[in-house]
């Protein structure tokens, strides 16, 4: 087992509907520690490279103005596997298959409003530390 460090953001919906105390608490009941948050505002252009990816989808604009509609917290997080055990934690990205129990499976009330995102790799966590935490 490796210890690694994993980034982790709750979305604005998740502090909207005052989620957070309950999200971080199951992610140090899992035995993760949060090494540093800090409160958000996005703006396009972090957002733009954030989301890469999906920057030409169609679904893209309504995500970038879910993503800027409220403060997010932005969150390193330590432990053994940290990335493989917060994806778990989390559940699936696509709301509608998120298993009850997991994050998503429990608070998520569509796919864009998901509540949280989780690195999907060691590599991207660095990456995505740096982008948030500099």
């Amino acid at each position: 087992m490796a210890m690694e460090r994993t980034y982790v953001m709750l979305k604005p919906d998740a502090i909207a509907r005052k989620l957070a105390g309950r999200i971080i608490h199951r992610i140090e009941a899992k035995g993760y520690q949060i090494k540093d948050l800090k409160v958000m505002n996005l703006d396009k252009e972090i957002l733009r490279e954030h989301y890469a990816h999906v920057v030409d989808q169609p679904f893209y604009p309504k995500m970038e103005s879910y993503m800027m509609s409220g403060p997010v917290w932005a969150m390193v997080v330590e432990g053994e596997n940290a990335v493989q055990g917060i994806r778990m934690l989390m559940g699936a990205t696509k709301f509608e298959n998120a298993m009850p129990g997991t994050i998503r499976g429990d608070y998520a009330s569509s796919t864009t409003e998901n509540v949280i995102h989780g690195s999907d790799s060691p590599e991207n966590a660095e990456i995505e530390i740096k982008r948030f935490f500099g």
